[in-house]
């Protein structure tokens, strides 16, 4: 049995007209998500453009732009609840210059959803998506293959993307990939399961989405606790109470655990862990609580409790890939602030060591240049230690934030390497 409080954030990416906003429309269309005042005043859309029955499109593409070039701009979240879980869709964009887009709405993904047109099989924006998608460390990618109806539901074609798309998927990081062959517009293989390909034997998407095992992609190993502030309440109830508050970054904390305190390296042991009005004996990622301790130490926002016999890298250089999101390039030897869990911090950019060529994924040396939606190796150098991870093992204490200070624009984000 499925928990219906488990949460699972999908984001869909593909090439320009693959059918993304169609595929979304469908699924909260047939899967009984959309409200009847939406559905009406989508209707009228509809039938005032002059379409046969309802443009499912008209669903996600929800700024007028949008709707009146048909195509996606922003990252649109929806959020749709069935039976057995809860979701969160991340709508991308499929054109180039919206990289940056796709690097946001996939950053807390458990899961990639790539549109391949059947007709044209895998192309540039294809290998683009999948390789953010890994580089990202997204855990599960499901490839759909639309508009199946314009290729006669052909076994052949879709056999042949699929090599097409492995050939690719073998020189990244990705362990879990699924194909489901489909129509968006017609229905078939979204939530319902329709007569026209009997030779595919898998589930719908729906179905593979709501059964999928998303809770081993939490990292469980490594105890990291963040600290957001201080809580030392003065009434009469809590004279003495000094707990600190933050949210469980990964892993698991128990009462009567030996814990270090980074980056000052005082040792103590959890004396309680309480939430709102209940004392727990055990919190695990992502719960928020506040964590006391048995001694004194001076703690404040951006240190980090971690488990003595397990701790983070403590270094003021790191390695990053970083996909640049401003408009403004990158000044060389500026100075950014760095967000890093709760601990804010001054950082200069040391060296670019290569930038990624998205189109033919090759590394290029030379170009040290960062423009908007650039993807690149940097050196980064830090005023003060940050704790740190790699990103392939822990997300949320391997990725960080770059901040023009002056203007306080997030300008970058980046995977610890």
């Amino acid at each position: 049995m499925l928990d219906n409080n488990q949460l699972l954030r999908f984001t869909t990416a593909g090439s320009v007209d693959d059918g993304k906003s169609t595929l979304i429309g469908r699924l909260l269309y047939d899967s009984k998500s959309i409200f009847e005042d939406q559905l009406e005043a989508i209707t009228k859309t509809s039938n005032k453009k002059g379409h046969e029955g309802v443009d499912l499109a008209l669903f996600t593409d929800g700024l007028r732009d949008e709707r009146e070039q048909g195509i996606t701009i922003d990252v649109a979240y929806r959020y749709f609840t069935t039976p057995k879980r809860k979701f969160i869709i991340a709508d991308t964009p499929g054109h180039i210059q919206y990289t940056r887009n796709m690097v946001t709405g996939a950053s807390t993904a458990n899961v990639a959803t790539i549109l391949i047109d059947a007709r044209k099989g895998v192309v540039e924006q294809t290998k683009r998506h999948a390789f953010i998608a890994s580089l990202l460390q997204i855990p599960h990618i499901i490839v759909c293959i639309n508009k199946m109806d314009l290729v006669d539901y052909s076994e052949e074609v879709y056999n042949k993307i699929i090599r097409q798309f492995e050939d690719i998927a073998s020189k990244m990081l990705v362990t879990d990939v699924r194909f489901i062959p489909m129509s968006a517009l017609n229905g078939d293989n979204v939530v319902n399961k329709l007569d026209n390909m009997p030779w595919y034997q898998g589930a719908p998407m729906l179905h593979t989405l709501e059964t999928m095992h998303i809770s081993s992609d939490i990292n469980k190993v490594d105890a990291r606790f963040p600290v957001q502030t201080v809580l030392r309440p003065q009434n009469d109830s809590h004279r003495d109470y000094r707990g600190y508050a933050g949210r469980v970054a990964s892993g698991v904390f128990r009462v009567g655990d030996a814990i270090t305190v980074m980056p000052s390296g005082f040792n103590s042991i959890i004396k309680s862990i309480d939430a709102l009005d209940k004392n727990l004996t055990e919190a695990y990622a992502p719960m928020s609580v506040s964590i006391t301790l048995e001694d004194d130490i001076d703690i404040s926002r951006g240190d980090m409790i971690v488990r003595s016999n397990n701790k983070p890298t403590a270094t003021q250089d790191i390695e990053v890939m970083l996909c640049w999101l401003n408009n403004k390039p990158a000044k060389p030897r500026a100075k950014y602030a760095i967000q890093h869990t709760s601990n804010l911090q001054q950082a200069m950019i040391k060296d670019v060591i290569y930038k990624i060529d998205i189109n033919t994924l090759g590394r290029n040396t030379e170009d040290k240049d960062l423009n908007m939606n650039d993807i690149a190796k940097l050196k980064i150098r830090t005023t003060k230690p940050l704790m740190v991870d790699a990103y392939r093992e822990n997300r949320s204490t391997g990725s960080i934030v770059l901040i023009d200070t002056t203007t306080n624009e997030t300008v970058a984000a980046g995977m610890i390497v």
